[in-house]
């Protein structure tokens, strides 16, 4: 299924730009992708679209007079701290939750997306995820809702360290 994700993102600039999932599915097959990694791409994507409908990058500001609850989200107070729930942690591990961290930290996963990150990476059913298998999902996160990622968090997540040479 990665590889799917990995040449979908490669493929279409972002969520909107991606074709129906009819033909991104006929593109796959023509890319030479089988048929089961294909199905379960296309399920993952459709839930990555479904969670990411109103998922908004900028913090919502509102009326006064309208309550908290009549708003899509409510942004992360700067000094909050998520906290995992034993499922979470254990599906994604400690280098899974380090790099979570390490992104919101350097400021390139607002609250909202990391979210979407934990809800996309909960469906994918072989847990622990690995790292690398995370930092996809993380890309499509990005991919879905048209946002870049600075060219350092990018270099972060697509560097390859088992490949890396000591200096």
């Amino acid at each position: 299924m990665y590889e799917v994700l990995v040449y979908v993102y490669e493929n279409y600039w972002g969520g909107d730009h991606c074709p129906g999932r009819e033909q991104l599915a006929h593109r796959l097959g023509s890319a030479g992708f089988g048929r089961e990694e294909i199905q379960q791409a296309l399920t993952w994507l459709d839930g990555l679209h479904k969670a990411a409908h109103g998922v908004r990058l900028e913090p919502v500001v509102g009326p006064p007079h309208l309550a908290p609850e009549q708003f899509p989200a409510w942004p992360a107070a700067p000094n909050s701290l998520r906290v995992y729930r034993p499922a979470e942690l254990e599906h994604l591990g400690p280098h899974g939750i380090a790099c979570l961290r390490f992104l919101e930290d350097a400021g390139a996963l607002p609250a909202g997306l990391r979210e979407l990150v934990i809800d996309r990476a909960l469906v994918v059913p072989e847990p622990p995820l690995a790292l690398d298998d995370l930092k996809i999902l993380i890309m499509m996160v990005y991919w879905r809702v048209g946002a870049s990622p600075d060219l350092l968090v990018l270099d972060e997540l697509c560097d390859d360290a088992g490949r890396r040479v000591a200096h």
